[in-house]
Order: C-alpha cells, then sequence, then structure tokens
C-alpha cells in the first residue's frame, strides 16, 4: 500500500504519465520564461517597460483567467482539456517561429500571454484528474513528488533556460520549447480515457455566471475550504510582503554588495528542493492538516528570524529552513482541499483559491514597494512572519470540528 512506501505509487500509469507530462512541461515553461526575457531584453536594448511586460504576461492571466479555467474544467473533460492545452501550447511557439522575421519582441510576448492563458484551464482540470485517479491516501504522496520536481526546476530552471537560449539563440530554442510540450501532451495521452456519460453533460448548468456563483457558495459554506482560503490569503499576503525586498536585505540589513543576493537563492533552492523530498517520504505518515500546520509555524519562525539576522551565515540558515518547510504548505493545503471537494466542483474551487493567493501576493508586494521607506525591514519580516501564524490561527477550528482533517 502508499501508506507503508511512498515509491509504490510508480505502479500506478495515471502517476507515470503525470510525472512524465510535468517534466516536459517544466522543460519547456524555464526555457521559454528565460528564452523570452533575454529576447526582450536584446530586442528593446533594456528597455524596462517591456520588461516588465514579460511579467504581466506570465501572471496577469492568473487573477484574470483563473477562474474561468476553473468553470470549464468542470464542464470539460480533464484529460483532452490538459492534452489540449499543451497542444495548442505547443503551436503558440510555432506561430512565434513564423513571426520572428518581423523583429517584433510583441509576438514573442504574445505566445507567453496565450501559454500562460492555457495553463489556467490545465491547472484545474489537473486537480480534476487527481480527484478522479488517486485515492486519498495516494494524493498527498503524488502531490510532494511534483512539488520536489518543481523545486528542482527553480534551481536548475533558470540555469538551463539561460544556457540553452545563449547557446542555440531564439530559433533554436523555440524547437526545443515546441517539442518540450508536445512531449508533455504525449505523456499525458497515456492516462486512462476520462469517465464522461451523456447524461452527465446534459445535466450541466447552462449559465455561466450561476456556476461561478455555486463556486462561491461551495466555498464559503464548506467551513474547511472557507479556513483553508484565509489561510490561503495569509500566506499570499506573508510571500508579498518580503518578494522585493531580498536584495534590501543583503545592502542594508546585511551592508554586503547587490551580488551576494546569490548566496540567499542556492540555501533557498536546495531548502525546497530537500523539502519537497522529505514531503514526498512522509506524507503518508503526517496528516495533511497537522504538516500544513507545522509548515505554517516554522516559516512564521524562520521570515520573522531572517529580518532580525545580522550576518549572512545565519541568514543563509533561516532561507534554507524557510524553504525546507514550504513544500509542507503546499502540499497540505492542496491535499485537505482535494478530500474535501466533490469532484463536480474542484475545477471551480481551484480558479477561486488560485487569484486569491496571486491577488494577496501583489497587494503585499505594492505595500512593501510604495511604503518600504517608512518602516525597516525587521518590521516589513515580523509582518509577513505573523501572516504566516496568522494562517495556522485560523485553522485551529478544524482541529477541534473535523478532527479527520
Amino acid at each position: 500500500m502508499v501508506k507503508n512506501n511512498p515509491l509504490k505509487l510508480f505502479r500506478s500509469r495515471y502517476v507515470r504519465a503525470v510525472i512524465g507530462s510535468s517534466l516536459f512541461s517544466q522543460l519547456g515553461i524555464w526555457i521559454r520564461n528565460f528564452a523570452v526575457l533575454l529576447f526582450v531584453m536584446e530586442d528593446t536594448d533594456g528597455d524596462a517597460l517591456a520588461v516588465s511586460l514579460v511579467s504581466v504576461a506570465e501572471y496577469g492571466p492568473i487573477l484574470l483567467f483563473s477562474l474561468i479555467g476553473g468553470v470549464f474544467a468542470d464542464r470539460w473533460r480533464p484529460k483532452k482539456t490538459m492534452v489540449w492545452c499543451e497542444v495548442l501550447s505547443a503551436l503558440s511557439v510555432i506561430f512565434v517561429f513564423l513571426m520572428l522575421q518581423s523583429n517584433s519582441f510583441l509576438a514573442v510576448l504574445l505566445s507567453l500571454l496565450g501559454s500562460s492563458i492555457l495553463s489556467q484551464f490545465a491547472q484545474p482540470a489537473g486537480m480534476k484528474l487527481f480527484k478522479q485517479h488517486l485515492s486519498e491516501t495516494e494524493a498527498a504522496p503524488c502531490m510532494s513528488l511534483l512539488q520536489a520536481l518543481f523545486a528542482v526546476f527553480m534551481v536548475v530552471g533558470p540555469i538551463l533556460g539561460t544556457w540553452v537560449y545563449g547557446h542555440f539563440g531564439i530559433e533554436i530554442t523555440l524547437i526545443i520549447v515546441f517539442t518540450a510540450f508536445l512531449g508533455s501532451a504525449a505523456a499525458l495521452l497515456r492516462i486512462p480515457p476520462d469517465p464522461h456519460s451523456e447524461a452527465q453533460s446534459a445535466a450541466l448548468p447552462a449559465s455561466f455566471l450561476r456556476e461561478i456563483g455555486e463556486g462561491f457558495r461551495y466555498v464559503w459554506e464548506n467551513p474547511i475550504l472557507k479556513w483553508l482560503s484565509f489561510t490561503f490569503a495569509a500566506v499570499g499576503s506573508g510571500v508579498g510582503l518580503i518578494s522585493p525586498l531580498g536584495i534590501f536585505l543583503v545592502t542594508e540589513k546585511l551592508g554586503l554588495p547587490a551580488q551576494n543576493i546569490q548566496w540567499l537563492s542556492v540555501p533557498y533552492g536546495l531548502g525546497e528542493i530537500a523539502g519537497g523530498m522529505a514531503a514526498f517520504a512522509l506524507s503518508a505518515k503526517i496528516p495533511p492538516l497537522r504538516m500544513l500546520r507545522i509548515g505554517l509555524v516554522c516559516n512564521a519562525i524562520g521570515i520573522a528570524t531572517t529580518g532580525l539576522s545580522p550576518v549572512l551565515w545565519l541568514t543563509m540558515l533561516t532561507q534554507g529552513f524557510v524553504a525546507l518547510l514550504q513544500p509542507a504548505i503546499l502540499i497540505g493545503n492542496q491535499t485537505l482541499v482535494m478530500q474535501h471537494t466533490d469532484s463536480a466542483l474542484i475545477g471551480r474551487v481551484t480558479g477561486i483559491r488560485t487569484p486569491l493567493m496571486t491577488g494577496t501576493m501583489l497587494l503585499g508586494m505594492s505595500l512593501s514597494g510604495l511604503l518600504k521607506k517608512a518602516f525597516p525591514l525587521e518590521a516589513w519580516y515580523g509582518a509577513a512572519g505573523l501572516c504566516f501564524l496568522a494562517g495556522f490561527l485560523v485553522l485551529i477550528p478544524l482541529r477541534k470540528n473535523f478532527p479527520a482533517a
């Protein structure tokens, strides 16, 4: 059983297909994103507005299309949705390849925007597939494995994307990205067919707005989902408050040249990888609510300590500690959502929660950017730690009223 040995997950054709698809997809995403960034930098001579549009194209669709994608994920067959999203992402790369003759960076941005929009349809469909093909005991280990994979690419993705673009140029890089997305789609074809019946399709509500309203009501009336959403928002706020301040932590708090920020990235990346692997090994033994609570408390302590640290070695240590426990937060939260969400609404629930975290992150970033000079760094990192602590405190009712969580 998976409960005793998480490695037995690999016997599942679904798990093997998802891991293979994620591997190809992450290759395509990281190589594409850094190739686009470097191409736009070269094409516009480092124009700040053009560079900022890369981030807008990458993250803007999360706020605008996540809920729409969630509704359609509940309407459409999830496997078919994910396969088509990967195929269309590959075709968008071909469009850019053909448009490169115009020497316009806008064509490249358009491809990034289109692929980011498609991701908002694929992500909730992926959650629906999890619900269909994995038992509750299998969900957490599988999510832990995917989180470890994502953590690896957070470390090697920027290096790989920069290397590929630097050695092969934009044309060959786009061909590599095209192949990666097609490889992801091909891996998904190994997933068992979607269960489908004409009776279920006929029963779908006709009103798009009514379906959105049903999703919001479902989250609000489900105590577990409601409190987990508050926790998600608190975590997003905490991350947003300190995301723009890492460089100032190095230059102001530690009094070091800005180039030393790389020494904070290394332990963070290694901590993410180790945390994902540890979560994979322990997810069958630790209930998801306990895993989530441990992650929140440890991150609250680690983030506050980072803001107080006067020396580089301690700051590196706290960065690694924070990253080590972050997979526990993501995996615990997502597992609880899967366990306590009806399959017919999993897309909409995912579509509601994703922009919730992104929106609070953007709000936190805006506040710290605007008011950074008004308060010392210690205050911002302390406030971020309190956000994680608040996320922990709102979960107390779950432990009392829903011990099974």
